[in-house]
């Protein structure tokens, strides 16, 4: 019998878990679901006789080694800040580590402990991260089997809603992390286009967008991601003269969440005072100069921004109840709270509702003196409110490579990402037999 300890059962963990569990009896695995919330964790293991949900608190170091010591591999689904609690005890204890999120530099630095623990800490194995890498290496290596001379590599990922549930304006209902979505983009985005490097700081990020044409679905925002530059050196492509990493929304959505932006309603830094008694008007008044106090507050709103009151951008802002007399409710809140607390009413995922995930890459190479282009998109949707097409993209991979781990298919040890072959084969292949797949055009 092995034992897998999963840790947190957050809106990612339905796909995931239901994984495991579809494998425990074939793979001998018992799964331990933990989480800080105990209820949540029964509510995702349902009973399952090869499951046992558990009240997880991290900061617990004690009941941290406990459970980890009980394990032969660990996954965790916590908030990013908060794996290297696990992962430090994992290369202490000589047990499997694979997460969804962003390598940052305090995990990486534990590569060589985790190399003499003789274990793997596997890294951005989700979806963007993740599915992303898998995808895009195993284009980029057969282009290079065939002696093409890559040019460009723009790669686009959206969580949107599906088609058939999408009626609200924005075209986006949340189906991970809320905070996540209200705080994407902080920081300063930087990537290469035909040899010139280009950074967006996220002031500029929403306005600074470009129409992405999705076969089936039509165009949509795209904006650029964090550091594309780094995957030059991960995708060994680092002489490569354009490389961007981005986001898909729907068309219409970056120019209105800019609004949003310039207010600094995006801000999560510092706490509003007496929020809970203020309505969301006096809040967008208290963050408009002096001179844009006077008269309608939407059209105040819009010469701020520097927009047209009456076109699409005001509309959406508006449907969104920010500029009502309504209260906030909601006490000590920041900015970005305050937003996130008003838009999970707006963007929620109904019982009936499907989200989407569309990933883009579209590759520019030389062949035999000839340009050619290579576009790889992936349309998946959703059953239903719980098991979503987020949940499956991001808990499968995860999922698949606890199962080739625990069968002793993959031996890389150390700190990775998923872009070496002994990796994303396998994965790739059963996310095929899953569903999940990748279609090609060539021009």
């Amino acid at each position: 019998m092995k034992n897998i300890l999963l840790i947190g059962a957050g809106r990612s963990s339905t796909s995931l878990i239901t994984y495991l569990l579809n494998n425990a009896a074939t793979q001998l695995w018992q799964v331990t679901v933990g989480d800080v919330s105990k209820e949540a964790a029964l509510s995702k293991t349902s009973g399952h006789p090869s499951s046992s949900a558990i009240q997880f608190d991290i900061t617990n170091a004690v009941q941290c080694e406990l459970e980890v010591k009980k394990s032969n591999l660990v996954i965790s689904l916590l908030p990013p800040h908060l794996h290297l609690l696990v992962a430090l005890e994992c290369v202490k204890q000589g047990k499997h580590f694979i997460t969804a999120s962003y390598l940052s530099p305090e995990m990486k630095a534990l590569n060589e402990d985790a190399k003499k623990a003789n274990i793997l800490m596997l890294n951005e194995c989700g979806l963007d991260p993740g599915i992303d890498h898998m995808s895009a290496m195993e284009v980029i290596h057969r282009l290079q089997k065939s002696s093409c001379e890559l040019k460009s590599f723009r790669s686009y990922t959206g969580g949107l809603v599906a088609p058939e549930s999408n009626n609200n304006p924005w075209g986006y209902k949340f189906s991970w992390n809320p905070r996540n979505v209200i705080l994407a983009g902080q920081g300063t985005a930087q990537y290469i286009r035909n040899g010139e490097y280009k950074y967006i700081p996220y002031s500029r990020l929403f306005s600074d967008i470009e129409a992405i044409e999705v076969a089936g679905l039509g165009a949509f925002d795209g904006y650029a991601n964090r550091d594309s530059l780094a995957y030059r050196q991960h995708y060994n492509i680092q002489n490569i003269p354009t490389i961007l990493r981005g986001t898909l929304r729907q068309a219409g959505y970056c120019r209105a969440w800019n609004v949003f932006v310039k207010l600094g309603l995006t801000d999560d830094s510092f706490k509003v005072e007496k929020s809970e008694h203020l309505t969301y008007a006096e809040l967008i008044k208290a963050f408009l100069p002096t001179q844009f106090h006077k008269g309608d507050l939407h059209d105040a709103v819009a010469r701020f921004c520097g927009l047209p009151p009456d076109g699409e951008a005001m509309s959406l802002v508006k449907w969104t109840g920010i500029l009502e007399d309504e209260k906030i409710g909601i006490a000590n809140a920041s900015p970005a709270m305050i937003l996130q607390h008003l838009l999970e009413h707006k963007w929620k995922l109904q019982p009936n509702d499907k989200d989407m995930i569309v990933m883009q890459h579209i590759f520019e190479f030389e062949r035999n003196g000839k340009q050619e282009k290579l576009v790889s998109s992936l349309i998946v949707k959703g059953d239903d409110q719980s098991n979503t097409a987020m949940a499956k993209t991001v808990g499968l991979p995860l999922g698949i490579v606890a199962k080739l781990l625990l069968e002793e298919k993959i031996k890389l040890t150390g700190v990775h990402i998923p872009v070496e072959p002994e990796i994303y084969i396998p994965v790739l292949k059963e996310l095929k037999e899953l569903g999940i797949t990748f279609v090609e055009t060539s021009e």
